[in-house]
């Protein structure tokens, strides 16, 4: 399904979004494959059981036998019986700066994955296509680094208390005053965790007589967020405004179950980049049904702020949008500023009633004081208040580095998801076999990638997933490339029907296709 949308206007540029049926006979044998998983699973159990094969997992004591078991239901039979097999593939402790390249300690596995063994070595220059460093600031050199490290001589490393008490910095204030700036908000406020800014400010937002719509495809923080507040959640289908406009309608007409009052308040949670399908939210289109049918937005920008946008400035200014149509803008400093914690920005009634009612404000700790330097510097970099272009030119090579890369792999045969312009390039792999065996040989050639499957996508839906980096450099793109297409040959990963067709006279911002038989 490829969407080319203009929207009667709504959109001021085009919005390419592919997601690439799976084939029929894929699915099937994809299907079989965790078919024969299972039963061997269970096989594996019954020898366990009877002292056939050695029990490697966690067990109950005797004395423990007649207790409700504390976890063992189907997510724990997966772990023991298919995780455990490719298991390998994940945790892999690196053991330098998380740049264009990383070095990886080497460990070996003689139980099929149980235990790992370190052999001492320590493998170098591994081209790392697994982190969120969208532009390049993971580095131990530079503006970043030495103020941050300036910063924790003057400061020290923590703050032993919260924002309400003796842990109110002048950084602090001034990371907010320019994070507002920078996202062109009234203000904001920093939290010290990404995934703690959504679950815990959503239950001071919302509660029980309030409605949540929420995208299906929403990160595990907004989810649980939602779940914490008590408000009632209604799911809406990725992306589609004709489901999102169904509910909102439903909602209006139909109020709360049983009392049929109005609801309290609607609001509508969506993310900017979906970080596992590498789809664009259709903002221009959300911000329309939330004015029509007057709803709050909450805009989860974590992987888009910094990522997406000419001055880095996330989906909103993307798509060239006011700020102030979205409620609570709210995004991390955990990916495209290399740095940790969250934000959230918005009108200053909003700021300063989260100031108050916030859990993240009351209880946790403050930001580190280097690692909010880290976010000052980073920032004022982007916006080019260092003096420099290194912002700008940073902004410009992740979105070409974006097109290029996700061209290569469509002209080579893989079915990629997401949008054009998303940093997330999701290479689907389908097959539980194809999920180790691709970590596995990639590693091989010196190439660092994430491989995901159940429960973080749908059973058939196993991938590999990209995220490119300004660091990045065009040979390092080609070199893995290169092997990426080695490793597809051999795994037989190039599961396209329709193949782009490289021509040389081609724009470098269009595309061709063609038909190709199955």
């Amino acid at each position: 399904i490829n969407h080319i949308v203009h929207n009667g206007g709504l959109y001021k540029r085009p919005f390419n979004e592919a997601f690439e049926e799976t084939p029929m006979l894929v699915a099937v044998l994809t299907y079989v494959g965790y078919g024969v998983l299972t039963l061997f699973g269970y096989l594996r159990d019954f020898m366990r059981q009877w002292k056939i094969e050695k029990c490697q997992n966690a067990t109950e004591r005797e004395e423990q036998k007649d207790f409700v078991p504390l976890y063992q239901d189907f997510e724990n039979f997966y772990n023991r019986n298919l995780y455990m097999r490719i298991r390998d593939s994940w945790n892999r402790p690196i053991c330098s700066v998380p740049g264009a390249k990383v070095d990886m300690m080497e460990r070996v596995s003689h139980d099929y994955n149980w235990t790992f063994t370190y052999t001492g070595r320590v493998i170098k220059d591994i081209i790392n296509m697994g982190s969120y460093n969208y532009l390049g600031f993971a580095q131990k050199t530079g503006a970043c680094q030495e103020a941050a490290a300036k910063v924790l001589s003057q400061y020290g490393a923590g703050v032993c208390s919260t924002r309400q008490e003796m842990g109110n910095l002048d950084k602090h204030e001034e990371l907010e005053k320019l994070v507002a700036r920078f996202l062109g908000v009234e203000s904001a406020m920093a939290y010290g965790m990404g995934f703690a800014t959504n679950s815990m400010n959503i239950p001071a937002l919302v509660g029980k007589g309030c409605l949540i719509l929420s995208d299906e495809l929403n990160h595990a923080s907004l989810v649980l967020g939602a779940r914490l507040s008590g408000a009632t959640i209604r799911i809406f289908k990725h992306n589609n405004m004709q489901s999102l406009e169904k509910l909102l309608k439903d909602a209006i007409v139909h109020g709360q179950p049983r009392t049929r009052r109005p609801w309290k308040k609607i609001l509508i949670l969506v993310e900017g980049i979906y970080s596992m399908e590498g789809s664009i939210v259709r903002l221009p289109e959300v911000i329309a049904l939330k004015k029509k049918y007057k709803s709050y937005l909450y805009l989860d920008e974590a992987h888009s702020i910094g990522a997406l946008g000419p001055n880095g400035r996330g989906v909103v200014e993307y798509f060239g949008l006011d700020p102030e149509d979205v409620d609570v803008m709210m995004g991390t400093f955990t990916k495209s500023f290399g740095a940790a914690g969250g934000y959230i920005g918005g009108k200053k009634e909003l700021i300063d009633y989260l100031r108050t009612y916030s859990h993240s404000a009351a209880y946790a700790t403050s930001m580190s004081p280097p690692v909010v330097e880290q976010i000052i510097t980073s920032v004022k970099c982007i916006m080019g208040e260092d003096g420099t272009t290194v912002g700008e030119a940073r902004v410009q090579q992740l979105a070409e580095n974006t097109r290029y890369f996700r061209r290569r792999l469509k002209e080579m045969g893989f079915i990629i998801y997401g949008n054009e312009d998303s940093p997330v390039v999701p290479l689907m792999l389908y097959m539980p076999a194809k999920i180790g065996a691709f970590g596995r040989e990639m590693l091989k050639r010196n190439i660092g990638v994430v491989v995901v499957g159940f429960p973080a996508t749908p059973i058939i839906e196993s991938r590999a997933r990209f995220c490119l980096s300004a660091a990045h450099t065009k040979e390092m793109l080609d070199t893995a490339l290169k092997e990426i297409n080695e490793v597809g040959d051999l795994l037989q990963l190039k599961y396209s029907r329709r193949r782009l067709v490289p021509l040389l006279d081609r724009p470098f911002d269009e595309t061709t296709y063609e038909e190709t038989e199955d």
